[in-house]
């Protein structure tokens, strides 16, 4: 089945995921400006009582942003964006999400942690696609059933809540019977990578921990050196922090006083009442995922998605003269 038109005309074939807290507007206009799709959480979009509904600025930020630059560069549009909603059903701010993304006619939704057939009649309402993140090919099922219009498969070693099944398997045990939209996400960080996610067969990578070391990203200094200077065998696996497992940074682990080899087992289940999760209250503990290690240096974005091409550009050609 051929990808959405949405999806088709992108430099490169990668989406770069929602970063819970570090993904801005800057960060999405960046990567869309450069060619890929960029996203960011809903909920990242904060304010305080009686301020203006910051979700509302954003989106009018970016939709200005990218329609100026399309308007200087009509030779080379902007890549659509996208928001990512959590239908947790604790996120209490989810209807009216809803509500403004419908409103500023959001080109792409992404949805995690449950699949809701209202969501995906909104997006879909408003002339967009709904993708919806799943860890296996259960929850697979369910999300297409349930009106999604196509699939991030999130395998082992992906940043934040990631999933525990090899890229392999998970992407061939869908690809079995669903031909629509795939993305594949899980260590994916240099253009080799998303050349092989492809060949895998997923349409296109979903690329997040990288872009937390570049100039736009909203991540602390520190949290960007520990990008730059970490390895796979820096990430740790666990379920403390939010409820659910996930791959964090084993010096932030340490940074926090604990000790990364002796965690409990789980913490309080996850909530996003009021806006924000109970992560908020270990926001010194930093997510990543096991492909850091080919990040070596604070960068753009741009100048990251500009590397990214080449690397696939060569890996395609190293195949084609092998």
């Amino acid at each position: 089945m051929a990808l959405p038109d949405i999806l088709s005309r992108l430099r490169l074939p990668v989406v770069g995921a929602p970063l819970f807290i570090v993904s801005t507007p800057e960060l999405v206009i960046a990567q869309c400006k450069a060619g890929i799709v960029g996203s960011f959480p809903a909920l990242n979009a904060r304010e305080k009582p009686g301020e203006p509904v910051m979700l509302e600025a954003w989106l009018a930020q970016i939709t200005e942003a990218l329609a100026k630059h399309d308007r200087d560069h009509p030779d080379r549009p902007a890549a659509p964006f996208a928001v990512n909603q959590i239908v947790h059903r604790s996120n209490a701010r989810l209807e009216r999400d809803i509500e403004i993304c419908a409103r500023w006619k959001v080109p792409i939704w992404i949805t995690s942690l449950g699949a809701r057939p209202e969501v995906n009649e909104a997006a879909h309402a408003c002339g967009g696609i709904a993708l919806h993140d799943i860890i296996d090919d259960r929850f697979a099922r369910k999300a297409i059933e349930k009106g999604a219009d196509g699939l991030i498969a999130v395998a082992a070693g992906a940043g934040g809540h990631a999933g525990a099944l090899s890229p392999f398997a998970l992407v061939r045990e869908i690809r079995d019977w669903f031909d629509g939209p795939l993305l594949l996400s899980g260590s994916i960080a240099t253009g080799a990578g998303v050349l092989a996610a492809r060949a895998m067969g997923a349409d296109l990578a979903y690329i997040g921990s990288p872009f937390i070391a570049t100039e736009e990203a909203d991540s602390a200094p520190e949290y960007k050196q520990m990008i730059v200077e970490g390895r796979a065998s820096d990430i740790v696996t666990s379920a403390l922090f939010t409820g659910i497992s996930g791959n964090y940074l084993r010096p932030s682990i340490v940074r926090a006083g604990l000790d990364p080899d002796a965690l409990p087992q789980a913490g309080d289940p996850m909530s996003f009442a009021g806006g924000s999760s109970k992560a908020k209250a270990w926001k010194d503990i930093w997510g990543a995922g096991q492909g850091i290690g080919a990040v070596k240096a604070v960068e753009p974005a741009a100048r990251m998605i500009d590397r990214l091409a080449a690397e696939y550009a060569a890996a395609k050609e190293r195949l084609l003269t092998s």
